[in-house]
């Protein structure tokens, strides 16, 4: 089976997309699902938003499985304009409704904050009031108009899966020699 690149671009106009729970449902591309959040910083929250890159990441060698319920492939934090703007970007095999529920869920039963709230115009009631958080999501995010994917359309679970199957092809030839 050839599996072989591929790229869609995504409409400016999206009136014509089906409506989910809160807004434009987004169809899955090559890429899968995702979104780019760019968004301004309270004043004196870069480090702030560093710390808490810091304890995310100190959570997840804890316990690696911390955001599986998020079904992410990558997410990428960037501070810009001298550290006054951040920018979320999220590649995920869910929905849009899906992935924000889910990460309001995961949040609340964590007990954790988000990194959301450094930034300005966050709901601070986003725990009890996930149609705040998705507003906030909805107005700060930067839809793609392209994307593109060199395995087009294949979930993480698949790919983990696929790296099971290599790790165990490898081992029984280890075997054998």
């Amino acid at each position: 089976m050839e599996i072989r690149p591929a790229a869609v671009a995504l409409p400016k106009d999206t009136s014509h997309l089906p409506q989910g729970k809160y807004g434009p449902i987004f169809p899955r591309t090559p890429a899968c699902h995702g979104f780019t959040i760019i968004a301004d910083v309270k004043p004196g929250h870069a480090e702030v938003l560093r710390e808490y890159g810091q304890t995310l990441a100190k959570a997840l060698e804890a316990d690696p499985y911390l955001l599986a319920p998020l079904k992410l492939h990558y997410l990428r934090w960037v501070l810009f304009d001298d550290d006054t703007r951040f920018m979320y970007q999220g590649i995920f095999d869910t929905d849009f409704d899906k992935y924000t529920e889910d990460a309001v869920a995961l949040f609340t039963k964590a007990g954790v904050s988000t990194s959301f709230e450094s930034l300005v115009g966050f709901p601070e009631d986003w725990r009890t009031n996930p149609e705040a958080f998705v507003r906030f999501v909805r107005e700060h995010q930067c839809p793609s108009f392209i994307e593109y994917g060199e395995y087009p359309y294949v979930t993480a679970d698949e790919i983990k899966k696929a790296l099971r199957v290599k790790a165990a092809m490898s081992e029984m030839l280890d075997q054998l020699q």
